[in-house]
Order: C-alpha cells, then sequence, then structure tokens
C-alpha cells in the first residue's frame, strides 16, 4: 500500500543510536554502525524519530510499504517486557490523534487483561520530546543545621572532563575505573562525587546536544591505550540520553579491548538510582 514511512540518509547517519530509543515502535535498530528500518510494519510513519536525530538523517516520505500493523507493535513489546516503552507509544498515538491505532491497541490490552495507567500531562513537552518536558520536583526544606554544614570537598582528580577536550593519553584514565557521564548528571544527583566521581576518571557528554561525530573514536582510543577495567556509564532516564550508552559499547568493541566491562547506570529525574545493569563484557 502506499503510506508514509521513514527514510534514512546513510550518508549523514553517524550511529549515535538516539532514533533507536526514539522509536517506542521498535522499528529502528542500529547495524554496522548506522540505523537502519528493520520493519516497515512496525514503522507508524508519525515520525517522533525525527526531532531526536541531530544529523538530520530521517525524513518521512510516502511510498509502497507493508501496512503498519498496531497489535504486532503492542504484541513485540509486550514480549520485550518493555511497559514503559508501550506506555509512551500509546501516548505517542494520541499525542498524533491516530485514534483508530490508539483504539486497536486498547482493546488488544483490555482483551488481555492488561491495564495502563497514562501520566496526567498538564505541562506540554518542547519539541516534542519527552525529556522536555517542562515539571516541578517536590524537595524537602533544608533546615538551618543542614545549610551550615561544612562544604563538601570535591573528589575530581583532573581537568578537563568533556569528552571534546580530554587527550586519550592523559595518565589519569590509566589503572582505574572510569565514568562516562551525561551532561545532566551532576546536576539530577546531588551525590555524584561520592557516589561516581571519587577515585574514578571521568568524561562528560551529552548525545542529543553535542557534536557527537568524534565521541566513538575518542573513547575507542581512551579504551585502547589505558588499562580500564569498568567504564560506567551514568545517563538519565530520558530517551534521548539513551545515545550516551550507544556510543560507549560501541567504542568498546571497536577497541577490541581484553577484561573490560560496560555499566550503566539509569538515574531518574528526581537523581534516584532505578536501573544497572552490565551492557559489554570481554
Amino acid at each position: 500500500m502506499l503510506r508514509k514511512v521513514i527514510e534514512i540518509n546513510e550518508e549523514k547517519c553517524n550511529g549515535c543510536g538516539i532514533c533507536v530509543t526514539a522509536c517506542n515502535e521498535g522499528a529502528i535498530q542500529i547495524i554496522d554502525g548506522k540505523a537502519r528500518l528493520i520493519n516497515e510494519i512496525f514503522c507508524d510513519g508519525l515520525g517522533a524519530c525525527i526531532g531526536e536525530c541531530p544529523e538530520g538523517a530521517i525524513t518521512v516520505v510516502e511510498r509502497e510499504a507493508e501496512p503498519y500493523d498496531e497489535i504486532k507493535v503492542v504484541e513485540k513489546l509486550l514480549n520485550d517486557n518493555s511497559i514503559r516503552v508501550l506506555q509512551a507509544h500509546l501516548e505517542h498515538l494520541k499525542d498524533h490523534n491516530e485514534t483508530t491505532y490508539f483504539n486497536q491497541a486498547m482493546e488488544y490490552l483490555k482483551e488481555k487483561g492488561i491495564k495502563v495507567e497514562f501520566e496526567d500531562k498538564k505541562n506540554t513537552m518542547a519539541c516534542g520530546c519527552p525529556g522536555s518536558m517542562a515539571r516541578e520536583i517536590k524537595r524537602p526544606k533544608i533546615d538551618t543545621v543542614e545549610k551550615n554544614k561544612e562544604q563538601m570537598p570535591s573528589r575530581l582528580e583532573q581537568w578537563p572532563v568533556q569528552l571534546h577536550l580530554v587527550n586519550p593519553i592523559a595518565s589519569f584514565f590509566n589503572d582505574r575505573e572510569m565514568v562516562i557521564m551525561s551532561t545532566c548528571g551532576p546536576i539530577v544527583n546531588a551525590n555524584v562525587h561520592e557516589e561516581y566521581i571519587k577515585n574514578r576518571s571521568v568524561v562528560v557528554a551529552c548525545p542529543k546536544l553535542d557534536r557527537t561525530d568524534p565521541y566513538i573514536p575518542k573513547l575507542t582510543a581512551i579504551f585502547e591505550h589505558n588499562n580500564i577495567p569498568k567504564a560506567i556509564v551514568v545517563r538519565i532516564e530520558v530517551p534521548c540520553c539513551g545515545g550516551l550508552s550507544y556510543i560507549v559499547v560501541e567504542a568498546a568493541r571497536m577497541s577490541g579491548k581484553q577484561n573490560l566491562t560496560i555499566e550503566e547506570h539509569i538515574l531518574s529525574i528526581e537523581g534516584e538510582l532505578i536501573n544497572k545493569q552490565i551492557l559489554f563484557k570481554n
């Protein structure tokens, strides 16, 4: 049938993987360092991934394609145990007034006895990105004693820290664990120095707003030239932050380094550790 689907310009694509996390339907995967549309029946043609692509490599075109299958998308997300992604997918359909697909999904879930809760959206999202939604975080008031507490010392033992600026053969990388932290990480987590920076080397990067082309080769060189037993990716729960984990894992693979483990720590916007997993071990 003639319908809208995404098209990926391979020459522009830098393989950052941001579109993979932006596509709730699971239609995109990174293969051989490039984003690929793996199955047309999973692509709804609404283009949520377009706004996330930093290279402008994705467009929506109208061409002959297999019909989009909402039930197969829902089944895939349930099989992947991706309830939060399923929620985001359904919100995505609602935001684009795709009532036919939304009703199909809800009827299917009702038949299966699966209830999906929706967040009350009182704030609007900037640029359609869930990670840009304005929100207020309620914090307990700090009493006077707490305010007057002696300032905690910094645990940072190096400079610079921005991934673009560090030298891959800098001595502070060798013989210690490394932290690759989302730029927002130190802002959301008040204990970042004690929990992550202490006794480790650290670099910060943003997979959404930075010029990410040099990041994989830079990290590859860092892994190749130093003895780093473990690298910890500290990222935020928002979808656009997932590209950081992809960049680090690709660099680890390209380095061919032995005895290297890549661990991912996902922080909530409130600063709590909500998930920890090993992404790579060689």
